[in-house]
């Protein structure tokens, strides 16, 4: 589950971030509501906690917003005066559920894990998966970072693909030839030492320390979703 925060308390807000990464939550934390918004524009989340307070477009109104954009998505307001008007407020501009200021981390997770059930009853088969930082969306050949925007051709996408599949296991050489070449393919070829090299310059933060395509030497390569 892609799951963004909106908190301009800079603690809280990477409080939250750990607190929920460590239950398997894919994490992307916003402090300004313009920021949440186009990030939210361009690839929508699963989940979304929402302070009501922040600089920029105010969280009753980014809910406004979100709810348009993605229906399906999950809004859970945070506010710290916790009164009936704010309550009543964001469920009218459609926010799921509501937590007040200071709430217990134990309650705020079972929250999340109570959206989550309900996106799960309601899912569409995937059209993505996440490794790392980033969202792979197939349907559209597309990768992202927060707003950021990747393109991949069939190929790129196909490798993404085998490594995510076998998440922690490496994949050999000969594997990602047959299953992206073609078993025709000359397997001494660099076609795939080139098209690594390439994906890591597109996708990796730092391409020398790789964190989505790792090799494996003497046998290829290898996604950790853990590294």
């Amino acid at each position: 589950m892609r799951v963004q925060i909106v908190e301009d308390n800079p603690a809280l807000r990477d409080g939250l971030a750990d607190l929920l990464s460590l239950e398997g939550y894919a994490c992307e934390t916003f402090d300004d509501g313009h920021a949440a918004l186009s990030a939210f524009e361009a690839l929508p989340y699963d989940i979304v906690l929402l302070d009501v307070v922040l600089p920029g477009l105010d969280g009753l109104d980014l809910c406004r917003r979100f709810r348009d954009i993605a229906p399906e998505t999950q809004i859970l307001i945070l506010s710290a005066r916790g009164d009936a008007i704010d309550r009543r407020l964001g469920l009218e501009m459609g926010a799921d559920d509501y937590v007040a200021k200071p709430f217990d981390p134990g309650e705020l997770k079972a929250r999340v894990a109570a959206m989550s059930r309900r996106l799960n009853q309601n899912a569409r088969p995937a059209s993505g998966f996440q490794m790392a930082d980033l969202w792979i969306d197939a349907s559209r050949h597309i990768a992202m970072r927060g707003a950021t925007r990747f393109e991949l051709n069939a190929r790129e996408l196909a490798i993404l693909k085998l490594l995510f599949e076998n998440s922690g296991h490496p994949v050999a050489r000969d594997t990602l030839f047959d299953a992206c070449w073609g078993r025709d393919y000359f397997p001494n070829s660099r076609a795939l030492d080139q098209y690594i090299s390439g994906l890591r310059r597109k996708l990796e933060r730092d391409p020398q320390n790789p964190r989505i395509i790792q090799t494996v030497r003497g046998i290829g390569y290898r996604f950790s979703p853990h590294s």
